[in-house]
């Protein structure tokens, strides 16, 4: 009961919601950066939404099934072929014991996700599958996916009931990032913690303008280019706490949007926080993409998780029981 890697794509990775409660001994938390497909992907197969899946960047992978299995792709449009025919996403297949599965480069998005029903046999480590490639643990041997690589099955299913119904519109739901007029997706973001570092000039051109996604992005962080927003002084402050979508402005005034791979520390000032809700959206940009920003309150940003895990949920309960 396993898959085979033949060709590891771009960079492929196990993951799952990530590692919590070790950043004060410096472990990132890791994890998918789109945390919905993830979990989309997961509720398709049957898993618990927070099982651990496969991550693909740019280019996925190429991979072979040894057993029967049921999965599932979301997020990227990674043109996924199953014996050279066109796989659907957003939607439970079945495969069978010698079937070969090509992932592509990106068409739409930046990052694919793959789940297999009943999950990979994977140890967790400090309590998550989740790969941290810096400090080389987790997920698999604690590296990205290549050639020859075979990640075990934890159970072999080869059909899930009501196969009919495990498909899902991934652009429903009230919570989802709007687009801006310019059809680009304007990222929520409540202000602080260090707004004061900047100029009300400096707020509202962050705000205003659109930032262009750089070459240097990674699962670390999205780095973005654009119109410099202006500091009252300095955006240097005395390093403290991060967390993802913590907005940091670099020396050049450029914004630098945390993710699932962020340090755990920094020392540039904060402008905002992106909310949890629209993480997967900035994770989805490719490099020459662009985003827009929009302030929201706490309150705001509370009630759209909220709405978000609702939809998340009954979409589990309709589809699973």
């Amino acid at each position: 009961m396993s898959l085979e890697i033949v060709n590891g794509g771009a960079l492929t990775t196990v993951q799952d919601l990530g590692r919590f409660g070790y950043m004060n001994k410096g472990f990132q938390v890791s994890g998918a950066v789109d945390d919905q497909a993830m979990r989309l992907a997961n509720i398709l197969v049957g898993n618990d939404q927070k099982e651990a899946v496969l991550e693909a960047t740019i280019m996925g992978p190429t991979i072979r099934f040894t057993a029967p299995a049921v999965i599932a792709m979301a997020g990227a449009n990674m043109t996924p072929k199953l014996n050279g025919t066109a796989m659907p996403l957003y939607e439970a297949v079945e495969v069978h014991a010698g079937d070969t599965l090509v992932c592509g480069f990106a068409m739409t998005g930046c990052r694919g996700y793959l789940a297999v029903a009943g999950g990979f046999a994977v140890e967790p480590v400090l309590g998550s599958r989740s790969t941290n490639l810096k400090c080389g643990l987790g997920g698999y041997e604690g590296r990205a996916l290549k050639t020859g690589d075979v990640l075990d099955l934890r159970t072999e299913k080869a059909t899930l009931p009501h196969m009919e119904k495990r498909k899902v519109n991934a652009a429903e739901g009230s919570f989802q990032t709007p687009v801006s007029a310019d059809k680009l997706p304007v990222l929520r973001v409540v202000p602080g913690p260090q707004s004061e570092y900047f100029t009300e000039k400096g707020q509202k051109t962050f705000a205003d303008q659109a930032y262009t996604v750089t070459q240097d992005s990674n699962r670390m962080a999205c780095k973005l280019t654009g119109e410099a927003i202006e500091f009252v002084t300095s955006g240097d402050i005395i390093s403290d706490g991060i967390t993802t979508g913590s907005v940091q402005i670099s020396s050049s005034g450029m914004p630098i949007v945390m993710l699932a791979d962020h340090q755990t520390t920094g020392g540039y000032a904060k402008i905002g926080t992106v909310i949890s809700t629209d993480i997967p959206a900035i994770g989805q940009r490719k490099p020459g993409e662009k985003v827009r920003f929009s302030y929201i309150s706490v309150e705001e940003a509370q009630k759209l998780n909220l709405e978000r895990k609702k939809y998340l949920d009954t979409l589990d309960k309709k589809i699973n029981g």
